[in-house]
């Protein structure tokens, strides 16, 4: 009697576990490419520099919830990042027991050598889709995003 096949993933565990696979897959591009453009930095850390970039200054616990940290991984980056100039923190105009994390001359320099990194590797990412496909796929992430935020 030859053993039971393990059984295949049913299809709703087939898309999570593709949506998990396509992320891998965009990480380890997105750091070969950083790698290939002579720039030094784990994908976490491109991530919070394009936060920065994209959205001002924030708070440490902002900017950890926006990249999906903890405070203690959060930290860590944010001492490596800073100890290469590549961010400051600033102490918060209203609120004086807190601190602004924001990019520094240096960060915001990286940060546009390394944006046409991200565009190479999300082109290459959807080269095999049409505009109507890649917006069709854009939608629907969204609404799968949303219904997932959605607690109601």
């Amino acid at each position: 009697m030859s053993p039971t096949p393990p059984s295949s993933a049913s299809s709703t565990d087939s898309v999570g576990i593709l949506i998990g696979l396509v992320r891998t897959e965009l990480v380890r591009a997105m750091e070969a490419e950083l790698q290939a453009s002579g720039v030094d930095l784990r994908f976490t850390q491109f991530l919070i520099l394009k936060r920065l970039a994209m959205m001002g200054p924030m708070s440490a616990s902002e900017l950890a919830r926006s990249v999906e940290l903890d405070g203690g991984a959060m930290t860590r980056q944010l001492d490596q990042l800073e100890g290469r100039g590549l961010l400051r923190r600033q102490p918060h105009e209203q609120d004086r027991r807190a601190l602004r994390i924001e990019l520094t001359a240096a960060g915001d320099a990286l940060w546009r050598q390394m944006t046409p990194c991200n565009d190479r590797v999300l082109e290459a990412a959807q080269r095999a889709l049409n505009p109507t496909e890649r917006e069709q796929l854009r939608d629907y992430l969204d609404r799968v995003l949303q219904a997932l935020r959605d607690k109601s």
